[in-house]
C-alpha cells in the first residue's frame, strides 16, 4: 500500500533540511538517493542498482542509478551543469536493452532536481527545498497511477477569464444566483486543495474527473455532487463500499459543502473549461488579490477590468504596518533573546483580535493574517535559537483564523473571505512545514473566521465581535460620494448621523468613522484605521464632520495623505485615497506619510499633533465663511451664463459672426472659464448688457441667440432658471466690476507649486469657473500668489481627485493674512508681485501652464516668485520658513489667534502600556 500523499510530503520536507548542505557527490551521493527512495516508501536496494556497468559504441561507463523500466539518476557534486549531466546519461542510452530502457531521466547535484519524462517530452526543474511542492511528479516511485503532468502555470487574470468562462456558460444554462455562487467557490476550493496538500493526493480532483466523467461532461454534474457531499462526510459515516478513488478525498467540515445546491449539468466545453482551470498552480496565489480575483468572476465588466477596485497588498501593509504590525515587530525585537519574554509574546500575539466592518473578499484579513503568521515563525526560529525544545508543528502555531471578524454587503464576497482565510491559513501551515521539516494540514477545517454577510451599517458591530474582545478594527469601506449614493445609502447616513443636515453632503465613508466611535466607547483601547477618499480631509467635509468626531475623543495616531490607490493587475484604478489611523486615546509619537509625488513612495514625518487635514498643527477647523477673516478684497465668483452655449463663442464662430454683423463687434467681449485663463484658450462671449432693442433688432445673428436662450431657459427644471427667460439679453447672475480684477481658477493641477493668477482688465469677462478679487492691488496679488497663501490652500481646500480646488468660503475668506505690515513690508511685496507681471509679460507667446509647469517654468519667472515668497514672508516674520508643514503650522496658529477656536481642545487621557 503507498504512503499517504501527506506522509510523502512531511517525508521531502524532512528529507530537504537533512541534504540542504550536502555538496560531495563520491562521499554522500549514495546515502542521498537511498534517502531519496526513502522519502516514498520504497526501499532503494530493492528496485535499483547504484554504477550500473553499460557499454556503449565509446565503450564502457557507468550509471549512477538505474530502475530497469522506470528511472535513471546522474548525480554531480554540487554545482555540477545539469546539462551536461542529462547529456551523460543519454548516451548511456545505446548500451541499454530495449526493456529496460527507463522512461525517466533526473539529474541531480543535491542542490537542484532535473526531472525529464521522456515519454511526454516534458521537463521539470526545482530546487531540493521544493521538493515537497514537486513530490508528486514522482507518483511512479511511490506506487501511483501516473497520469499525464503538464507544467502549471501560475494562477493569474487567466485563471479569472476561464472561471468566468464556466460561471457565464451555467449560468446562460439557468444555473443562477445564490446556488451558482456558492458552487464556484466550492470548485475554488478544490482547485486550491489539489495543489497545496489539503487533498492527500497531488491533482486528486483533477484526476478523478480526468478518470471518472465522461469527456461529454454529461455525467460531470453528478460525480461533483458525490463529491461534495463526500467532502462534508466524516469517514467513519462514509458509505464502505464507495469507489476508492472517491473515498480518497479527505472531510473538509468548515460548513463549506454542508448545504445542499441543485444539481448542476456540464458539458465537453464546460468540462474542458475546469480542466484548464486544474491546469493553473494554484498553490502560487497571491492573498491580496484572491478575494477580488474570483469576485470579478461573477462580473463580466468586473472581469474586463481586473483589478479595477481591488486592493494591492502594498496598500494594505500602509494601513495594517502603523496599525500594528510595526509595534508588533519592535515588540518581537526587544524580546527575541529572552525565552520568558519571547514566551509571553507570542501569547499574546495569540489573543489579538481584528474586526474589518466592509471586508469584501476579505484582503486586509488575509494579509494581516499572513503577516502575523511570518511574525510567529519569527519567534518559534527565535524559540529554536534560544535552546528550548520544539515540539511538533501542530503544537507549535498558536494563531488561527477565529481571532478575525468581518461583515460584508454582498453574499459572494463574504463566501469568498471565508475561504481565503482558510486558504491563506493553510498556505502559512505549509511555510511552517517547510521551516521545521514536519507536514501539518488543519484538516477536517474546525475552526473559520467570522464573516457575517449584512449591511454593516444596519447591524450592531457588537452582535458580529464583542468591542471588549477586539483589538484593531481595520478596512476599506466604500468610496462613494455624496451625488452618487443610493436611496439605501442616503438612508444609511440618515440613520448613522441623524437629523443633521450635514449629512447629506458628506461621503459614504464617514458613516463607518461614526459608528466605529461609537464601537469603540465600549473598548477605548481598540486602534482603528480606514482607507478613505481623500475628500474627508479636505473643504467643507472637514467642518461638517471632524468636529463631532474630535469633540467625542477621536485622536489621529497616524495618517497617510493623498496618494494614488494603485494595484498590480491590469485596469488600474484612478482613486485618490488617505489612510487614518485612529483611536479614543492618545499618543505622543504620531506618525504622517507624506507624497511629494502622489505616485510614489512617502516619507514619514513624526508628528505632536495630525489634525483632520492630515498636518502637523492644532485641531483647528476651518467652516465655510461668507465674509473675509482679514481686511483684504471680497473675493467672489464670476459670471454664470446659464445660456445652453449660445453666448459663448470660439474664436472662429466670433469671427463668423463679426464678418456677418460687424455691429456685433461692440457687444463681442473676451471670456475666459478657468481652462482658458490657464491655458490661453481663446474664448469669447456676447455680453449684452446695456444693449439697446433697436441695435439688437438689427443683427438678426445675435437674435437667434437671444432667442435660443430664452427657449433653454423655458425649458428648464430650475424655477429661477426659468425666472430668467424673462431676460434673455442677459447671464443670469452678472457680477462683472467696472475695474481690474485678479482671477483664480477653482481647479488646477497639483503639480503646480504655484495656481496660476490672471490680472484681467474690466472688459474681459470672468465665468463662474473662475473666482475673482475686484479692486486688488499689486499687494493683494502678491500675497495671494505666494507661497503662504498656496500652503493654506494646499491644507484647508478641497480637491478634485488630486487636483487643487480652489474655494472663496474655505480658503481665501479663512486665510490668515499678515496682520498690520508696515509700509516697507507692504511696498516690498508690491514690488516683487510686478516683477513677478513682468517676467510673465516677458513670455508673451507662454500660457500660465507653459509658465508654471514645474518643468518649463522659467528661471527668471521662478526667480522673481522666490523673491515674492521671501517678501510675504517677512510680513508674518523675520524668520524664514524652512518648509511647507512650518508655514502650515504657523497659519493655523495664526487662525487660532484670529478666531475662536471651533474646537477647544479637551485633554484626553494617554494610552497606558500594554
Amino acid at each position: 500500500m503507498p504512503l499517504s500523499w501527506n506522509e510523502i510530503r512531511s517525508r521531502a520536507l524532512a528529507f530537504s533540511n537533512e541534504w540542504k548542505d550536502a555538496a560531495s557527490e563520491s562521499a554522500d551521493a549514495k546515502t542521498f538517493w537511498d534517502d531519496f527512495f526513502n522519502v516514498f516508501g520504497v526501499s532503494r536496494r530493492r528496485v535499483a542498482s547504484f554504477e550500473k556497468r553499460v557499454v556503449t559504441g565509446e565503450g564502457a561507463g557507468f550509471v549512477d542509478l538505474l530502475w530497469k523500466g522506470k528511472l535513471m539518476v546522474e548525480h554531480k557534486s554540487r554545482g555540477g551543469n545539469l546539462d551536461h549531466a542529462h547529456q551523460q546519461a543519454m548516451n548511456y542510452f545505446p548500451g541499454i536493452a530495449e526493456r529496460d530502457l527507463p522512461r525517466y531521466v533526473l539529474v541531480s547535484d543535491f542542490a537542484r532536481f532535473r526531472l525529464h519524462d521522456l515519454d511526454e517530452n516534458s521537463r521539470h526543474d526545482f530546487s531540493i527545498a521544493d521538493l515537497a511542492k514537486n513530490a508528486g511528479l514522482f507518483a511512479f516511485i511511490a506506487g501511483y497511477q501516473t497520469h499525464k503532468l503538464r507544467e502549471q502555470d501560475p494562477v493569474n487574470i487567466e485563471a479569472a477569464e476561464a472561471m468566468g468562462k464556466l460561471h457565464d456558460a451555467m449560468q446562460n444554462n439557468n444555473y443562477r444566483g445564490h446556488e451558482l455562487e456558492l458552487y464556484l467557490v466550492r470548485l475554488l476550493f478544490c482547485l486550491f486543495a489539489d495543489n497545496t496538500g489539503i487533498f492527500p493526493e497531488s491533482r486528486q480532483f483533477q484526476f478523478y474527473i480526468e478518470d471518472r466523467t465522461s469527456e461529454d461532461g454529461s455525467d460531470l454534474g453528478q460525480h461533483l455532487d458525490t463529491l461534495f457531499y463526500i467532502l462534508n462526510t466524516p469517514a467513519e459515516k462514509r458509505q464502505h463500499n464507495r469507489d476508492e478513488q472517491l473515498a480518497a478525498f479527505p472531510h473538509i467540515n468548515g460548513k463549506l459543502f454542508a448545504e445542499r445546491l441543485p444539481p448542476a449539468a456540464f458539458d465537453r466545453a464546460m468540462r474542458k473549461l475546469l480542466l484548464r482551470c486544474c491546469d493553473l498552480d494554484w498553490s502560487r496565489i497571491s492573498p491580496a488579490i484572491f478575494g477580488s480575483l474570483f469576485q470579478s468572476i461573477m462580473d463580466k465588466e468586473a472581469r474586463r477590468n481586473l483589478g479595477a477596485h481591488y486592493t494591492s497588498e502594498k496598500n494594505i501593509l500602509k494601513l495594517i504596518n502603523p496599525l500594528f504590525m510595526d509595534d508588533l515587530r519592535a515588540e518581537f525585537k526587544r524580546a527575541r533573546r529572552n525565552p520568558n519574554a519571547l514566551f509571553q509574546f507570542h501569547k499574546k500575539l495569540a489573543a489579538l483580535k481584528f474586526l474589518d466592518p466592509a471586508c469584501g473578499c476579505g484582503n486586509f484579513l488575509v494579509i494581516a493574517y499572513r503577516e502575523l503568521r511570518l511574525l510567529e515563525l519569527e519567534i518559534l526560529r527565535a524559540t529554536q535559537k534560544s535552546g528550548k525544545q520544539l515540539l511538533q508543528v501542530d503544537t507549535l502555531l498558536k494563531l488561527n483564523v477565529d481571532s478575525f471578524y468581518g461583515m460584508e454587503l454582498e453574499e459572494f464576497p463574504a463566501q469568498i473571505a471565508q475561504v481565503a482565510m482558510w486558504l491563506v491559513d493553510h498556505q502559512m501551515n505549509l511555510l511552517a512545514s517547510e521551516e521545521f521539516g514536519v507536514y501539518f494540514a488543519r484538516i477536517p477545517l474546525e475552526t473559520a473566521a467570522t464573516i457575517i454577510h449584512g449591511n454593516a451599517l444596519q447591524m450592531d458591530w457588537r452582535e458580529v465581535a464583542p468591542a471588549e474582545e477586539i483589538d484593531y478594527v481595520m478596512g476599506n469601506p466604500p468610496f462613494i460620494g455624496k451625488n452618487f449614493q443610493n436611496a439605501e445609502q442616503k438612508a444609511d447616513m440618515a440613520r448613522i448621523f441623524g437629523p443633521a443636515k450635514y449629512a447629506t453632503n458628506l461621503d459614504y465613508v464617514t458613516a463607518w468613522y461614526k459608528k466605529a466611535l461609537r464601537y469603540m466607547k465600549d473598548n477605548e483601547e481598540i486602534r482603528c484605521a480606514f482607507v478613505s477618499t481623500n475628500s474627508i480631509t479636505q473643504g467643507e467635509q472637514v467642518y461638517m464632520l471632524w468636529p463631532g468626531l474630535i469633540e467625542d475623543g477621536i485622536r489621529v495616531h497616524f495618517a497617510h495623505r493623498t496618494f494614488k490607490w494603485t494595484n498590480e493587475a491590469r485596469g488600474k484604478a484612478a482613486v485618490h485615497c488617505v489612510i487614518i489611523g485612529f483611536g479614543l486615546f492618545d499618543t505622543p509619537k504620531k506618525r504622517l506619510f507624506e507624497y511629494e509625488d502622489i505616485d510614489g513612495e512617502p516619507h514619514e514625518i513624526v508628528c505632536a499633533n495630525i489634525n483632520p487635514y492630515l498636518t502637523d498643527a492644532p485641531n483647528v477647523i476651518v467652516s465655510g465663511a461668507l465674509k473675509a477673516l482679514s481686511d483684504c478684497p471680497e473675493m467672489v465668483a464670476g459670471s454664470k451664463p446659464a445660456d445652453g452655449g449660445n453666448f459663448i463663442l470660439s474664436e472662429t464662430e466670433k469671427n463668423e459672426l463679426l464678418e456677418a454683423e460687424p455691429a456685433a463687434a461692440e457687444w463681442v467681449k473676451p471670456y475666459s472659464m478657468g481652462k482658458e485663463l490657464i491655458h490661453g484658450i481663446p474664448r469669447f462671449c456676447l455680453w449684452l448688457k446695456n444693449c439697446p432693442p433697436e441695435k439688437l433688432r438689427k443683427m438678426p445673428r445675435v437674435m437667434e441667440r437671444v432667442k435660443a436662450v430664452k427657449e433653454m431657459r423655458e425649458k428648464s427644471a430650475k424655477k429661477m432658471t426659468r425666472e430668467f427667460a424673462k431676460t434673455p439679453t442677459l447671464f443670469t447672475e452678472d457680477r462683472q466690476g467696472d475695474s481690474p480684477y485678479l482671477a483664480a481658477p477653482m481647479v488646477s493641477s497639483e503639480k503646480r507649486a504655484y495656481v496660476p493668477i490672471g490680472y484681467f482688465p474690466p472688459d474681459h469677462v470672468a465665468g463662474n469657473n473662475l473666482y475673482t478679487v475686484p479692486n486688488a492691488t499689486l499687494y493683494h496679488f502678491g500675497v495671494i500668489t505666494s507661497l503662504m497663501h498656496m500652503a493654506w490652500m494646499r491644507a484647508v481646500g478641497g480637491r478634485m481627485e488630486s487636483r487643487y480646488r480652489y474655494s472663496a468660503k474655505i480658503v481665501y475668506n479663512n486665510f490668515p493674512w499678515p496682520q498690520n505690515p508696515t509700509e516697507k513690508q507692504t511696498a516690498g511685496i508690491e514690488t516683487a508681485a510686478k516683477a513677478v507681471l513682468d517676467a510673465r509679460a516677458k513670455y508673451p507667446n507662454s500660457t500660465l501652464a507653459d509658465l508654471y509647469d514645474p518643468i518649463t517654468m522659467p528661471a527668471p519667472l521662478l526667480k522673481a516668485h522666490q523673491k515674492l515668497d521671501r517678501s510675504v514672508d517677512l510680513a508674518y516674520r523675520s524668520a524664514a520658513f524652512p518648509d511647507e508643514a512650518t508655514r502650515v503650522a504657523f497659519l493655523f496658529d495664526l487662525y487660532q489667534k484670529y478666531t475662536v477656536p471651533v474646537l477647544p481642545g479637551k485633554k484626553k487621557r494617554a494610552r497606558k502600556a500594554r
